[in-house]
């Protein structure tokens, strides 16, 4: 054999998912005896609601679902989410309209696999989720960073997005609440983003993975809707893939159940694509899911508020540390400093000079860990989530405060 390669070129240049890579290394330290403290995984810390276990525990007793079922999805589950996408994203789509993905990253991965041909940019609103990079590249797309920092709320304009756009320019990313930031785009600029993807003829591929879990400044409230671009600006639902699942609003991370929604021939190009990749989803999640879409959602309220208590009280408790600057989130469950401020300055003997270098000083000194902004864009950042429970969120800061004292 003269070709002596182990690996094709193109997952050779796959990276390994650092959000996973960081919570996997706490976990090792955790399993050694050390006490560390993990904000790196983006996964609640509740058990998923038991109308929703009862009904896979019936499932499984159900010899329907030990058979092969349609690769996009049940029927009754499409249906479940093209109203639930009714309610929630205020696109009228059907249940042709919809496949259910093993999980969002399933989704993530197929909308631009039947978008994006060789050379085709997208454009990818920064910071971006660490998945994202990878679908693109292996659909043979060129993503184009358009970064937005703290002084601007992690928010990008139209005329930022105007400047990166060429004539490759075949799609862009919009995810609002957004993953790292927890930034939630107002209304008007989601309109305004919007009307300019429509003129453009640009695809736009929404994630909407957060969309339930919004705050507002009273706790006692009714919090604001994350408004969907397809809601905003209808004309784009023939040009729009929206991008959701039940892993984040209903504590299901592992019942890998996401799906996609979109014009129906792009979603028949989906659903082939997946009669190939894997299948059906799991019958027994498919059936969890539609007691969680249809089942009681104050289960729901219960965490919502939950990761509302615990965003009050991370976001005041950072504040404490001079050199970190930390916008509030309005959405999903993170936070996400600035901590430039902390650069260049000696901490316990060393001195970091990148948001790598700090995370691990954090690891090692103070037995923290979070995720350094090189997994979704520049350095400078830390993501921290804020979906564990409240002691040991708050000892966490508290060791971080003695740190950077």
């Amino acid at each position: 054999m003269t070709d002596q390669r182990r690996l094709s070129a193109r997952i050779s240049a796959i990276a390994e998912s650092a959000t996973l890579k960081v919570d996997a290394k706490a976990k090792a330290l955790q399993a050694e005896g050390r006490p560390v403290i993990s904000y790196a995984a983006g996964e609640p810390d509740f058990p998923t609601p038991p109308h929703i276990v009862e009904a896979a525990l019936e499932a499984v007793r159900d010899p329907r679902n030990h058979r092969y079922t349609p690769a996009a999805g049940l029927p009754d589950l499409r249906a479940a989410v093209a109203e639930k996408t009714r309610r929630d994203s205020g696109l009228d789509a059907g249940a042709n309209q919809v496949v259910i993905t093993n999980g969002g990253k399933q989704a993530v991965y197929q909308a631009f696999q039947v978008l994006l041909d060789e050379g085709d940019e997208v454009l990818v609103p920064t910071p971006y989720w660490t998945t994202y990079p990878e679908a693109i590249k292996l659909a043979g797309g060129r993503q184009v960073d358009v970064f937005a920092g703290s002084e601007q709320g992690y928010l990008v304009t139209v005329e930022q997005l105007e400047a990166a756009r060429t004539e490759r320019t075949r799609a862009l990313l919009f995810v609002s609440p957004s993953n790292p930031t927890g930034a939630v785009y107002p209304p008007e600029q989601v309109a305004a983003i919007g009307e300019w993807a429509l003129e453009h003829g640009i695809w736009v591929v929404t994630d909407e993975i957060y969309q339930n879990l919004t705050y507002a400044e009273d706790p006692e409230a009714v919090p604001p809707r994350a408004i969907s671009i397809v809601e905003a600006v209808p004309g784009l639902a023939e040009q729009a893939i929206l991008v959701n699942g039940v892993a984040k609003t209903y504590a299901m991370t592992g019942w890998r159940l996401g799906w996609m929604v979109g014009p129906a021939d792009v979603m028949k190009g989906a659903a082939n694509l997946q009669s190939h990749l894997t299948s059906n989803v799991s019958n027994i999640s498919q059936r969890a899911a539609i007691a969680a879409l249809t089942g009681p959602q104050e289960p729901v309220e219960e965490m919502r508020r939950a990761f509302d208590r615990r965003r009050r009280t991370i976001v005041a408790e950072l504040s404490k540390i001079d050199g970190m600057s930390v916008p509030v989130p309005e959405g999903a469950f993170y936070v996400y400093p600035d901590v430039s401020g902390l650069l260049g300055r000696e901490w316990a003997g060393v001195t970091p000079t990148t948001s790598l270098e700090l995370a691990d000083l954090m690891l090692e000194r103070a037995e923290v860990a979070a995720v350094p902004g090189e997994a979704f864009g520049p350095s400078g950042f830390l993501r921290f989530s804020y979906a564990l429970g409240d002691a040991p969120l708050l000892e966490g800061v508290q060791r971080l405060q003695e740190l950077f004292s």
